[in-house]
């Protein structure tokens, strides 16, 4: 008898469950994968609306009549751009064909970036392409701050009081706000938008963002 309440008081025990003191044993939960984001759209390899490049209006850096540019969509205030910036120069000093077109891309949540590409022509139109690339490269230098555009303007030899003269009048804007819009055609959707062209064929490659060199040159290479 003894052995047989042993036995029924183990069953009542153990219960229905399996485990001691009767608690549940814990739920098979079935896995659920967990939800995955959408493929994004591939960026486009081509650029087939990019403006052609125009010796006459550009800002070139290197022989105007280079078989290849980079034409770079860029945006002074731009930490990315900055960066992108000494590339794309190294580029040019690395291949003999090869030049750079800089263009405007200012981004509407940068505070600076507008002022800075009208500054920027502004020195252009009062100082030439030379006095344009030493003000570019002392705003990616120093950062792009409205309050040291004269300075820069200055440092690249141009008349303090003309070029307030010009940023006053707002002469430039508009040619700005084309560069945005024509870049925006292009495919460019960020800085920097880096576009190589082939200005013999036409044929276009394009890089987005600040890439390692190596990216850039396959993307010259497969244009020659």
């Amino acid at each position: 008898m003894a052995l047989i309440g042993v036995i029924v008081g183990y069953g009542v025990a153990m219960g229905t469950n399996g485990s001691f003191g009767g608690a549940a044993a814990p739920a098979q939960v079935a896995d659920v994968a967990a939800p995955t984001a959408p493929t994004p759209p591939a960026e486009p390899t081509t650029a087939d609306n990019v403006k052609p490049v125009d010796k006459k209006t550009d800002h070139i850096l290197g022989d105007p009549n280079s078989t290849i540019s980079i034409i770079e969509y860029s945006d002074y205030e731009c930490p990315f751009c900055a960066r992108n910036h000494p590339t794309v120069k190294q580029l040019v000093t690395d291949n003999d064909d090869v030049n750079l077109v800089y263009r405007h891309y200012p981004l509407s949540f940068h505070a600076n970036a507008q002022a800075t590409a009208e500054g920027s022509e502004c020195v252009a139109s009062l100082g030439g392409n030379d006095a344009f690339w030493k003000f570019t490269e002392a705003v990616f230098d120093q950062g792009a701050d409205k309050a040291k555009l004269r300075g820069y303007a200055e440092s690249a030899g141009v008349s303090g009081t003309k070029f307030d003269d010009c940023m006053n009048s707002g002469k430039f804007t508009q040619a700005v706000n084309d560069h945005f819009a024509e870049g925006s055609a292009a495919g460019v959707n960020g800085t920097p938008g880096n576009i190589i062209i082939n200005n013999k064929t036409g044929k276009t490659r394009m890089v987005s963002g600040a890439q390692p060199a190596a990216n850039f040159q396959a993307a010259i290479d497969a244009l020659r």
